[in-house]
């Protein structure tokens, strides 16, 4: 089923609702058709947690990832006629084609064209044998064709991992301007083609389709000749988007049961890193990646093409998964001081991918699990004498006898179960994070580069701060909308007893369109935030999870290896005093010149009303781009000189503006 198009007060974006998530896995690595069989089962197990609409033959979607079974495909290739390289010296595409005929001829003609263009060898098109039976009309309606492309190894590409990566090239060029191409060719379902998988490693099952659907749909699955030492399965309960053909889970390296609420956030600045971002391994290559993360997609599979970025820098699954969903580190005096060292030092890096979340993650060599910082998802796992590890939302998913149980136990938040298939062992979430933390000089890094700002000496203001006799006060207030309210009910009792005063949830304030009042550009921003439906969360009451510090100036590298070598600013929490801004503006003499500050005047005549706002904004942003290319790399947008003759431009706005505008320039 589609999402309606954007119309009215109505936005699909707004779309949220929890899913089933599960594994099973050979902890030695040993491949059978058990293993694919009991993740089947541990699906249908789980049916419960998936949505049915309407019509009981439609859900929103459910799948399996596996090892890409060699004996299956070997014996298609001998039928074939294809010369198939040994395992991992060759790749799986599975192909989501769109249903008529001349736009999956082109579909594939841009497939194989790409392939060409980096140099890897098409070895031939598999169609994967498919039982329709029982499956809904609103499903077959929207039924891809699905075909599987077995992709060599080229001869400009050195081992496994290579290959891995210049996959990832091949699929981030095939997919990305699809749309674009769509309206060139006047082919509206070209945006059809998809890509489940596309590796060495694993191959991934999935589709519209019921729990119990999944393994007679794909005949494969029931074929005892697909045998894997892992299965990781998911039935969806759509959060953020109506279900569809391609955003069934898994995705290429995750399943994942929650939502991702800063995702919007988490997007924005991986954009805003393009002319940061550069990497080694990928070099050239990563230039024809963009964007990384393409709009329109639920919030798991824009976690999962973050995570596969990560991967493909060379960033161990391990790490990369700790890097996008961090543990409560900052508020736990308990913590191993070297772990702790390890999450602030990457938190310059990357920010946390938040909200409630259970992940279950595989690279095809290792498998795990993790949650959230407040372990607001399920995640219970069982350990057998036949050295499988069952994993999944809730206990009971395989019926396994008691006296078989080795051990079973529960994901705690923050924490990870990792299972390494190749080392043939589970290394526990202690040995995991120990091992990380103690892989580089994380501390010593931090004593030679990190600043934090209350720690610095005093100065002396530039331009003396405002005076703060009432009358001014008064005007200031008024000028920038402060009410009665806000200052007796919120302002107040933080200020005398660090108390944010709890309310109702949600906002029962028209908006802005439907009030006779005016409104301030962040009655926006409080309104939207309050329509998600969590309860609400702050930092006093939950500073064992959150944390309020922040980076100032410019981010490392993501992807370098310039570690140790970045400067970093750091401040406790985001409100700044006027001793803070005095420090900053002149921090360029404090630090010995690692960072350099300009102030830009952020309003504009009141001669000039309200119109005179969008030429003030053009302004700004101009004026941004020449302190930058003058090598200013702190900038701080003032609205000092607000007066009765100079109208302040909203803060947010500016911000946004000036953010945005650099963004596009390529000099964020």
């Amino acid at each position: 089923m589609r999402a309606p198009e954007k119309q009215g007060l109505y936005d699909p974006r707004n779309e949220h609702d929890s899913c089933g998530v599960g594994f099973v896995a050979n902890i030695k690595g040993r491949k059978s058709h058990e293993v694919v069989a009991s993740g089947l089962e541990i699906l249908i197990n789980l049916d419960h947690r998936g949505a049915v609409g309407a019509d009981p033959l439609v859900g929103d979607g459910a799948g399996i990832l596996i090892q890409i079974p060699d004996v299956l495909l070997r014996d298609w290739a001998g039928e074939a006629g294809v010369d198939l390289p040994e395992a991992g010296r060759y790749a799986v595409a599975m192909c989501f084609l769109p249903q008529d005929q001349e736009t999956r001829d082109v579909a594939i003609q841009q497939f194989e064209h790409f392939l060409k263009v980096e140099g890897q060898v098409l070895l031939g098109w598999r169609d994967v044998p498919t039982d329709t039976t029982g499956l809904g009309a609103a499903v077959l309606a929207q039924m891809p064709v699905i075909r599987q492309a077995i992709v060599g190894m080229g001869p400009n590409v050195r081992d496994q991992d290579a290959f891995e990566r210049k996959l990832l090239t091949i699929r981030k060029q095939l997919q990305n301007p699809l749309a674009e191409l769509a309206v060139q060719k006047n082919l509206p379902n070209l945006t059809q083609l998809y890509l489940p998988s596309f590796s060495t490693r694993t191959v991934v099952y999935k589709g519209l389709l019921l729990a119990h659907q999944v393994g007679s749909f794909y005949c494969d699955l029931r074929d005892p000749r697909t045998v894997s030492a892992l299965a990781l399965v998911h039935q969806r309960f759509s959060t953020n988007t109506f279900p569809s053909w391609k955003l069934a889970h898994p995705y290429r390296f995750i399943a994942h049961n929650g939502e991702i609420n800063t995702v919007r956030g988490n997007v924005n600045w991986m954009n805003a890193r393009r002319r940061k971002l550069e990497s080694d391994l990928l070099g050239p290559d990563l230039n024809k990646m963009w964007p990384l993360i393409p709009h329109g997609q639920s919030d798991t599979a824009c976690l999962d093409n973050a995570l596969e970025l990560l991967i493909a820098g060379g960033i161990p699954l391990a790490q990369a998964v700790m890097m996008l969903i961090p543990e409560a580190w900052a508020g736990n005096p308990l913590m191993d001081p070297k772990r702790r060292a390890f999450y602030e030092y990457h938190a310059a890096l990357m920010e946390p991918w938040d909200g409630p979340a259970a992940v279950a993650f595989t690279d095809g060599r290792q498998i795990g699990a993790t949650l959230d910082r407040n372990g607001l998802r399920p995640a219970r796992f069982i350990i057998t004498d036949q050295d499988h590890v069952i994993m999944a939302s809730e206990v009971g998913v395989l019926p396994v006898p008691d006296e078989r149980i080795v051990r079973k136990w529960r994901l705690q938040p923050g924490r990870m179960l990792l299972i390494d298939l190749e080392q043939g062992r589970i290394i526990e979430d202690e040995e995991i994070k120990r091992t990380l933390a103690d892989a580089e000089p994380y501390e010593e890094w931090l004593s030679r580069t990190q600043f934090k700002l209350e720690d610095l000496a005093e100065v002396t203001p530039v331009e003396p701060p405002p005076p703060a006799d009432p009358v001014s006060l008064l005007d200031r207030q008024q000028a920038f909308g402060y009410t009665q309210e806000d200052l007796t009910h919120f302002l107040e009792p933080m200020a005398r007893s660090g108390d944010d005063p709890v309310g109702s949830m949600g906002s029962d304030f028209p908006i802005a369109v439907l009030s006779k009042r005016s409104k301030l550009l962040y009655d926006y921003f409080k309104q939207n935030f309050a329509q998600v439906t969590n309860p609400p969360i702050d930092p006093i009451r939950e500073e064992l999870v959150m944390s309020l510090v922040s980076m100032i100036g410019p981010r490392p590298n993501l992807l370098g290896r310039q570690a140790g070598a970045h400067k970093r600013l750091e401040v406790s929490q985001p409100i700044l005093t006027n001793e803070d801004l005095a420090k900053i503006r002149s921090i360029h003499q404090l630090l010995d010149g690692a960072f350099r500050t300009a102030t830009l005047d952020a309003t504009w005549p009141a001669s000039e009303g309200a119109a005179g706002l969008e030429a003030a904004v053009q302004r700004l942003c101009r004026e941004a781009t020449d302190q930058v290319l003058a090598d200013s790399n702190i900038l701080i947008l003032s609205d000092r000189e607000a007066s009765a003759d100079r109208i302040p431009i909203p803060a947010a706005l500016a911000t946004a503006a000036v953010h945005h505008h650099l963004i596009r320039q390529g000099l964020r």
